[in-house]
């Protein structure tokens, strides 16, 4: 059985679902199926650029889209999904590009880093779904010997 991975929304996919349901609250199911806290503040949206080198030496680079949620003390705050828009209106220019893979950076308590999976409409919120952002070797041909990739029988 092959598991199947979600693919990451584009930051194209999220404001074409804000703009379809802009008078609805905004809501973000974490991948333990909790839904982050009603209050949460959009405090910024960024272009993140990651360059590196993987440990078979190639120089890679990373580009997404990103949003940071922040839940204050002030529980009465609410985000809908036209304030959200408009808020990504704002970082258009910064952010340069919709292609973009979008992501969530969330406090709790722990800055998590999560990818924007899909979507949901529950009752009169627009729920964005939520999935972890996982390390992985991206030279495996380098560093994991053969003799022991997965599904091979030696680990």
């Amino acid at each position: 059985m092959q598991i199947l991975k979600p693919a990451p929304l584009t930051l194209a996919d999220f404001r074409r679902q804000l703009a379809a349901h802009a008078a609805a609250g905004l809501r973000f199911r974490l991948p333990t199926g909790s839904l982050a806290p009603v209050h949460a503040h959009l405090t910024e949206v960024a272009r993140v650029e990651k360059r590196f080198i993987d440990c078979g030496g190639t120089v890679r680079t990373r580009v997404s889209a990103r949003v940071q949620l922040w839940a204050a003390d002030d529980t009465e705050h609410r985000v809908s999904c036209g304030k959200c828009l408009e808020i990504l209106g704002r970082g258009a220019a910064l952010i340069e590009s919709d292609a973009l893979p979008f992501e969530v950076e969330l406090d709790l308590p722990y800055l998590s880093l999560f990818e924007a999976v899909g979507t949901a409409r529950e009752g009169d919120e627009l729920v964005v779904l939520l999935s972890p952002v996982k390390a992985d070797c991206l030279a495996p041909d380098v560093c994991v010997p053969s003799a022991c990739r997965p599904g091979s029988g030696c680990c």
